[in-house]
């Protein structure tokens, strides 16, 4: 099935079978937070953390779904209308809470272990793009037992450098002297891993099984879909049986 992307009024396909896209990439970079791992209680827990530090009740963790994935300053300071100076003590008690407790409140997707242990044994280059700090991205990958995996992790920096995701993107192909663009993708489940794509010269792959949505992710200009790790296998390596 094709979806019209608004902006740009080129289809966008949401179907499960590949024989359209049978394009194979070398590189694949791949988002943490709801593409490989399903971090919302750590996540979602941590920010009512921090809000209620400003007095700020939240009693249904669902109405901070939308704080996963984009960068946590920028997120405070649209969602909450906080100063530039009362995002960055949100962050600040946001890290109270999440470094060492919110980091493991956190799941690896079925499946994804096994996908990345078989792009892999594809000789694909797997690094990770990730909007998180690297120093948490880390951690967390080390917890799972998925470090092996990965060949780069890219991140944002603690002091709040590398937060857009074209920034994080230009890092890992730039520290991997990663010069043909067609040969890579990245794998991401909201706009921002679409539109940092987009903005670096890339396709994006946009997941469904994460945090975003049908609407978001053709918006914001996804060469394709997939709705589970199952379909993401079959278009990372569209030739394996």
């Amino acid at each position: 099935m094709k979806y019209r992307n608004r902006l740009s009024n080129r289809p966008v396909f949401l179907s499960t079978h590949t024989h359209y896209m049978q394009q194979e990439y070398t590189y694949i970079l791949l988002d943490l937070d709801g593409t490989v791992t399903d971090s919302m209680e750590g996540i979602t827990k941590s920010i009512r953390y921090a809000l209620k530090h400003f007095g700020i009740e939240v009693s249904d963790l669902n109405e901070l779904r939308k704080f996963v994935g984009p960068p946590l300053k920028e997120s405070l300071m649209e969602f909450c209308r906080f100063s530039a100076d009362q995002a960055e003590e949100g962050i600040r008690k946001y890290r109270e809470r999440f470094a060492d407790t919110g980091i493991y409140e956190n799941a690896v997707y079925p499946g994804m272990e096994r996908l990345l242990q078989e792009l892999n044994e594809a000789g694909k280059q797997v690094m990770l793009a990730t909007g998180k700090p690297a120093y948490y991205a880390e951690k967390i990958l080390d917890h799972f037992h998925l470090s092996r995996y990965f060949k780069f992790v890219g991140g944002s920096g603690l002091d709040g450098s590398l937060s857009h995701k074209d920034e994080v993107i230009r890092h890992v192909l730039e520290n991997n002297d990663i010069q043909d663009l067609s040969d890579v993708v990245m794998v991401g489940d909201r706009k921002h891993d679409i539109i940092g794509a987009r903005n670096t010269g890339i396709d994006c792959i946009g997941v469904l099984y994460g945090y975003g949505d049908r609407e978001e992710l053709p918006q914001a200009g996804a060469k394709r879909i997939v709705a589970s790790v199952d379909e993401l296998k079959r278009a990372l390596l569209p030739h394996s049986h």
